[in-house]
């Protein structure tokens, strides 16, 4: 009875059930050929189901996200000096997966024309700043937000929303209190939704999958891999480049003991794919065996674990590279500053958000990237997020670290 139950779990799992739909596509796509067209519609209707969410989601998490960092003021230099680590590294993350993108382009190599074909492009871009950079500066302040919201102008959205945060963060309490456990309400209502509409995602796997292999033979599937390795090399760096240089440079921490002390946390993150689930363990190792000040560690960790997403931005930015190679794009300057700016906003802004489809959605669509084949991504997603939360805790430890040195 007990591996009856094990098994039932096993099914009802949704990363299992969308492994399992991507293995059926396969097959069904290879047995069919190219009349496994016939099930493309399924990953039309996903896509159409998470694009309807991505601007309010979008909007809600940034109002809410920057209400909740002006608060951090109160916290004098340790919250200045965390904000300002989170900031800086999440956007060179950004700037590390540029040059792996660059440098390995993993999106080359099938014929642009059949992917084209394969999946149509709609142009997003219409609404997307596409000038020089005093443009992007001027064009990123919208003149009418609502107009913003339908346009899906993803950039204009995020300052909006900051710019609002900000305001209802300096606000008295009784004053802010009410509003901001609105937006909280709505992004609660919003992660409800996302739940739902992931049900579906083993279905719209399923039809990308069939249709694709149907139409490229594995060729596609390959190029999804090389990707994953990239994300991994990017990785890596982060991991065992910057922030050992940052720790050598900023703190007084020995390097053999972190990473030493790390490896617990680093187990739980890797196993559960969740910062917030491993806040605990990562809590108890910058404070017993990192030996950072409790007053430190007890801000900087919690606070980490909803802001500091230097895996998610890295993610986002290789996907949007990726899906550009892909298609054959060449970005302007423009659209490089746009995928920056909403990579790093956006991951910094993403606390309470359930993994990153909706946001990676956002970056695609700031830049006029098509997101139509991004449910090839999702049966890879549980070793994407894994690697993420990975380097995202061990940040946040890095984190802890240099501002209690800073702020002895």
């Amino acid at each position: 009875m007990a591996s009856k139950g094990k098994l039932t779990k096993i099914f009802r799992d949704l990363s299992f059930q969308i492994l399992l739909a991507m293995i059926l596509g396969i097959v069904v796509g290879k047995i069919m050929g190219d009349t496994a067209g016939v099930f493309a519609p399924l990953g039309s209707l996903f896509i159409q189901l998470i694009k309807m969410l991505v601007v309010p989601l979008v909007f809600v998490s940034i109002v809410s996200g920057a209400a909740s960092l002006g608060a951090t003021q109160s916290a004098g230099r340790i919250g200045i000096t965390t904000i300002i680590f989170v900031f800086f590294t999440t956007f060179l993350a950004v700037l590390v997966a540029f040059a792996a993108a660059n440098i390995f382009k993993p999106g080359t190599g099938l014929s642009i024309d059949a992917i084209r074909e394969f999946f149509p492009v709609q142009n997003y871009s219409a609404s997307q700043p596409k000038m020089d950079f005093m443009s992007i500066i001027t064009q990123v302040i919208p003149d009418n937000p609502i107009r913003s919201m339908a346009e899906g102008n993803i950039l204009q959205l995020i300052f909006f929303g900051l710019f609002l945060g900000f305001g209802l963060s300096i606000l008295p309490v009784p004053k802010k209190q009410p509003v901001i456990n609105g937006f909280n309400t709505l992004l609660e209502a919003l992660i409800w939704c996302i739940s739902k509409v992931m049900l579906v995602a083993p279905l719209g796997v399923f039809g990308l999958m069939a249709d694709a292999t149907g139409t490229f033979g594995f060729d596609l599937l390959i190029k999804v891999g090389d990707l994953l390795w990239v994300n991994v090399i990017a990785f890596f760096f982060m991991l065992f480049v910057f922030y050992p240089a940052a720790m050598l440079l900023f703190s007084k921490q020995k390097l053999g003991p972190f990473f030493k002390a790390m490896l617990r946390p680093q187990i739980v993150a890797f196993s559960t794919a969740s910062s917030l689930a491993t806040l605990p363990v990562t809590l108890e190792t910058c404070e017993k065996d990192l030996k950072v000040s409790k007053e430190t560690a007890s801000f900087v960790i919690p606070l980490g674990a909803t802001i500091n997403m230097t895996g998610s931005a890295i993610y986002f930015a290789l996907v949007a590279l990726f899906f550009a190679q892909l298609y054959g794009m060449e970005l302007s300057f423009a659209q490089y500053m746009a995928i920056a700016l909403t990579a790093t906003i956006g991951s910094v802004g993403q606390a309470g958000v359930p993994g990153p489809t909706l946001l990676v959605v956002a970056v695609l669509v700031s830049a006029g990237i098509p997101v139509e084949g991004l449910p090839l991504l999702y049966a890879l997603d549980r070793i994407f997020d894994m690697l993420r939360t990975v380097l995202n805790i061990t940040g946040d430890a890095v984190c802890a670290v240099i501002v209690d040195t800073k702020t002895d």
